[in-house]
């Protein structure tokens, strides 16, 4: 039995329904025209625009299933749970602020190299916030080391370490997505036949794959990842734990490999990933700023890239027996650009096409 099931992604739902957003999802008749002709099949696309969810990006959900859960699981037993993670991305900020909306202490660990802009809003949503060298290694110490403290100043707390991607109730979280998505795919008349998410630690994806396979069977589920940090990919098909080594991506959300929770669910309901270079993930990006007029960062626009630029899931969609039309859903995972970076990466790539 799978550690996390349809059940637990609907049971996620019903927590976060009241503190998640329901993220819109967008259509584009132009990038419709471009992904036809790329797959040689009229394609359409559906855009789960998580960039619009709480602190813009996907990461609350999981964030607010687990403070929910660990509320429930504590309620009556006079405990005061108080949560802990180590994180300088998107995690970090959406833990901090599900555990303000729901009146508990978060403590998070953020590398002393990390963007003074990321540090303040961690702090800005309520999160205390401790430094520490930008290593793994630290992190993992600095997080023991304030635990230990933080039991030390009061014996009735529990302390619990909720982690960005590897944790059943985080994936349970970020599998309500999918069940969004499959919704209003069908509100549209385009009820889905693929689902392309992004995949670095693999929480999305394998939260999404076990809601999408628990309730649509036939639906296929697609991971997209970069060529410079391919550790999830070479995992899949190797079907052994592979870490990423020094991985290089503008899309910095996908930088972690793979968890011991994920990688098993990623194996059992995922059926492919697919890479794509630098410089499609800046141009699909791109054009979403222009034909969307949306902002997104790198790491969302992976699955576009796929979709728009990569032979092997063209080849891949060959496999899919023939129906009027492909209804292919996109997952945006978070819009949290650095805009002067980004811009500076379009204005390269200009440069590189001409």
């Amino acid at each position: 039995m799978s550690i996390v099931q349809l059940k637990d992604v609907e049971d996620a739902r019903k927590r976060i329904q009241a503190f998640a957003h329901k993220t819109p999802a967008l259509t584009s008749s132009t990038l419709d025209g471009m992904v036809s002709e790329k797959l040689g099949v009229e394609a359409h696309l559906i855009f789960k625009c998580e960039n619009f969810q709480k602190v813009g990006a996907f990461k609350f959900r999981g964030a607010t299933n687990s403070i929910k859960s660990l509320l429930a699981e504590y309620e009556g037993t006079g405990k005061k749970p108080v949560v802990i993670t180590h994180s300088s991305g998107n995690h970090a900020q959406a833990l901090a602020l599900a555990a303000r909306e729901q009146g508990v202490i978060c403590h998070v660990i953020m590398p002393n190299n990390a963007p003074s802009v990321k540090k303040a809003a961690v702090r800005g949503y309520g999160g205390v916030v401790t430094e520490c060298e930008p290593t793994l290694q630290a992190r993992e110490d600095t997080t023991a080391q304030v635990t230990e403290q933080l039991i030390a100043q009061d014996p009735n707390s529990v302390v619990e370490f909720i982690s960005p991607y590897n944790d059943v109730r985080v994936i349970a979280g970020q599998g309500t997505l999918a069940l969004e998505v499959l919704e209003q795919a069908e509100e549209l008349g385009k009820p889905l036949d693929v689902l392309i998410t992004p995949v670095g630690g693999g929480g999305m994806l394998s939260g999404c794959a076990v809601a999408v396979k628990g309730s649509k069977p036939t639906i296929r589920v697609i991971g997209a990842e970069p060529k410079g940090a391919d550790d999830a990919y070479r995992s899949f098909y190797s079907k052994q734990f592979v870490p990423s080594v020094n991985p290089t991506t503008i899309a910095d959300g996908l930088l972690t490999s793979l968890g011991s929770n994920t990688f098993p669910l990623i194996l059992e309901y995922v059926d492919a990933i697919h890479t794509v270079s630098e410089q499609d993930i800046i141009r699909a990006t791109k054009l979403v700023y222009e034909r969307m007029k949306i902002v997104i960062e790198p790491s969302a626009a992976v699955p576009l890239a796929v979709a728009l630029y990569s032979p092997e899931f063209a080849e891949w969609v060959k496999s899919i027996p023939a129906r009027p039309g492909l209804n292919i859903g996109i997952v945006f995972s978070g819009g949290n650009a650095d805009i002067v970076k980004l811009s500076k990466s379009f204005a390269q790539l200009e440069t590189t096409t001409e």
